[in-house]
């Protein structure tokens, strides 16, 4: 497998994430779905921002690893927050996460109205092998 980020501009960098990644030579994909806050039993957290996106990296980096993917592959990354302001004032967990790893993805970052429950982040990936 190959990669090679594409970044036209250089202040994304300070974000830790690439505007674009393309990957080739690809052996396997791995589609994850949303992984949040919801522990083991399958109950959401009603915990609080930074919390819930703590849980939300430890759910994501469980089925990557269950799956046999590296985390240094994800190449593409979704967070979903209810409040992007308080998911922000946390974004330096998600940076710290990125960079611990040398993960190299292109980021999307939304803010909804509502997730499942009582949930307030939501992580959404892609790795390849």
């Amino acid at each position: 497998m190959e990669k090679k980020t594409i970044n036209p501009w250089a202040w994304q960098k300070e974000r830790n994430y690439n505007q674009a990644v393309e990957v080739s030579n690809v052996q396997s994909t791995l589609y994850c779905s949303g992984q949040a806050a919801i522990d083991q039993e399958g109950i959401s957290s009603n915990a609080d921002m930074k919390s819930q996106l703590l849980q939300a990296i430890s759910n994501l980096e469980e089925v990557i690893s269950t799956a046999g993917y590296e985390l240094s592959n994800i190449v593409k990354l979704n967070v979903y927050s209810t409040a992007t302001n308080e998911f922000l004032s946390h974004f330096h967990i998600l940076k710290e996460w990125v960079a611990l790893h040398k993960i190299e993805q292109a980021l999307t970052v939304v803010e909804v109205v509502a997730l499942y429950e009582t949930l307030k982040v939501e992580l959404e990936a892609v790795a390849v092998k």
